[in-house]
């Protein structure tokens, strides 16, 4: 019996150091993994060079490394960091490779700092990572590969100095959102991002990437949102955007893409909302079926080859809050071809139209004024346009705006006193038409900071009143028929920073405040009749870089 008592004695201390064997370990094993982290996040600490925010002010021995700011850690034992985020941090140095060594992170976002270097190839090997976020730095080299991430959902390097190659071998499992926009980037689109069938967003706007878009994009059955733009792709419209059903925003501006847009392009893409083909060589009539995406509230088509006229159906698209038809060839000559201007009056949400460098002709008509109450800036002037008559009176309905461009065309009359009365307006554009008759005083009233009315046929004084302006950076009224003093109220503008009063009958002294205008930076007075001494408060105007008088009848002593 004693035997047996002894046999069980033994197996159960045999137990008990298994057992405390086993506790050991886990310990040992645990203690390993948090000094490896709290090892790698120190390692990150060191290679930044500054923190201007004091992002780092928490991270020290007295406080475990969990409650660091911007690190997160699992809940249950060991304790492992899964997030590091340290956005807007001001941080300036390296990322160091050392974070490749957080086995358990999901999430990496040090997102707009001033980070330099390369991204470290180490974070590639980070299986359990999910979002990475490094947009918004200054870092450098190539984008190393990231086919072992294979959880990796989020990939944002956008906005840095990276140059090479888009990576052919992305994770294609769960990747959802590629952004690489506004790098140094080169060569062609991978075919095989088509393989990566949840991609939602594609982003790599302002690279040089060159090229086809590749057809392999089409089996992208879930991608929302296709950002391309300035780069220097090729050929004609990609058939294979006509495939994405579900996208929702398509940028391809400034590239060298032509041909014909498919006329079904917005019956196969019924869920857009932003459409912008601007910049390219495309060629044509504007679809019709554009008003089947009645969702669009984004459409540019600027700086192409379309012809024709705006469909007559636009009104369709009632959530439509910005439209940019500028440089182009279309046209607008009689009733029936302004119908477009009716039907957009149904677009009560537009802010932004434009349709200046076209082919525009005749009187603007009176529907003008039904647009929409929101609309903030209407360009209509430039180059081939010839607009003419008197100043579309349908603009006194507009109470809203913000910029108002008729330069350009051959408008008459005189310049409506009414145009004042619109509070909000910022910059008028009224240049090189043969508007007659005088400056309106009213026009102080308002909070110009653009008045450009030069090359007109105006006539009587600059209003003194003009030295109520409180925004007004830039006074251009030269090349017309002014006569008079120029007013000393003018150099009172507290932001006044150019006045181009050349080719005009001003006469008179030049006032002797003028050395009060602190900001001013260009005076051109030239091809005038002003006479007497140059006041020698000139030399105070701090700012000063150009100044022209020729063509006056100055007094000698003063030249």
């Amino acid at each position: 019996m004693a035997a047996k008592v002894s046999t069980i004695g033994q197996l159960l201390l045999l137990v008990l150091v298994a057992l405390s064997a086993h506790v050991v370990d886990y310990s040992s094993s645990s203690l390993h993994g948090n000094e490896t982290d709290r090892s790698s996040l120190l390692g990150f600490k060191d290679a930044t060079s500054l923190e201007p925010h004091q992002a780092f002010m928490s991270w020290k021995d007295s406080t475990h490394f969990c409650n660091w700011e911007g690190v997160l850690c699992r809940m249950k034992a060991p304790r492992r960091v899964t997030s590091l985020n340290l956005t807007s941090q001001g941080l300036v140095g390296h990322i160091s490779p050392l974070l490749g060594n957080l086995t358990f992170l999901q999430s990496l976002i040090l997102t707009d700092n001033t980070l330099t270097g390369e991204i470290p190839p180490s974070l590639g090997h980070l299986r359990r990572l999910q979002t990475l976020r490094l947009n918004n730095n200054m870092l450098q080299g190539r984008l190393p590969s990231f086919a072992n991430c294979s959880n990796l959902r989020v990939l944002d390097v956008s906005v840095n100095n990276l140059v090479g190659r888009i990576p052919v071998d992305l994770p294609t499992r769960h990747l959802q959102v590629l952004q690489v926009s506004a790098n140094n980037l080169t060569g062609t689109i991978p075919t095989s991002l088509g393989n990566i069938t949840k991609l939602t967003t594609i982003s790599f706007s302002f690279n040089h990437i060159t090229g086809y878009i590749p057809n392999e994009l089409a089996h992208l059955s879930n991608l929302q949102y296709m950002y391309a733009s300035v780069n220097q792709l090729v050929g004609r419209f990609p058939q294979a955007i006509l495939n994405l059903s579900t996208l929702v925003g398509l940028d391809i501006v400034l590239n060298g893409l032509s041909g014909e847009v498919p006329p079904n392009l917005c019956t196969s893409l019924p869920n857009l909302q932003i459409l912008v083909l601007g910049g390219n060589f495309f060629r044509g009539h504007i679809p019709s079926s554009f008003t089947n995406a009645s969702s669009l509230n984004d459409i540019d088509l600027s700086g192409n080859n379309f012809t024709g006229l705006v469909p007559a159906t636009i009104g369709k698209l009632t959530k439509l809050s910005w439209l940019n038809l500028e440089r182009n060839q279309l046209q607008a000559q009689n009733k029936q071809e302004w119908v477009f201007l009716d039907s957009l009056g149904n677009c009560t949400e537009l802010q932004m139209f434009s349709m200046s460098w076209n082919r525009l002709s005749g009187d603007v008509p009176s529907s003008l004024g039904n647009l929409s109450s929101q609309l903030q800036r209407l360009y209509m002037g430039m180059a081939q346009n010839q607009l003419s008559g008197d100043f579309p009176s349908g603009i006194a309905n507009l109470r809203n705006l913000i910029v108002v461009s008729l330069g350009g065309n051959h408008f008459t009359g005189v310049v409506p006193g009414w145009i004042g009365t619109l509070k909000t307006l910022q910059q008028i554009g009224l240049h090189t038409n043969s508007f007659t008759g005088v400056i309106p005083s009213s026009l102080s009233k308002s909070r110009l900071g653009g008045l450009y009315m030069f090359s007109n046929q105006l006539t009587g004084h600059i209003p003194p009143s003009f030295g109520n302006f409180s925004m007004l950076q830039y006074l251009g009224i030269f090349n017309n028929h002014l006569h008079g003093g120029v007013p000393m109220e003018i150099f009172r503008i507290p932001t006044i920073f150019q006045i181009v009063l050349s080719f005009n009958n001003l006469d008179g002294k030049l006032p002797s405040n003028i050395g009060n205008a602190k900001q001013l930076v260009n005076l051109v007075l030239s091809s005038n009749k002003l006479s007497g001494d140059i006041p020698s408060t000139l030399g105070n105007c701090e700012s000063l870089e150009d100044v022209e008088l020729d063509s006056n009848i100055f007094s000698l002593s003063t030249l």
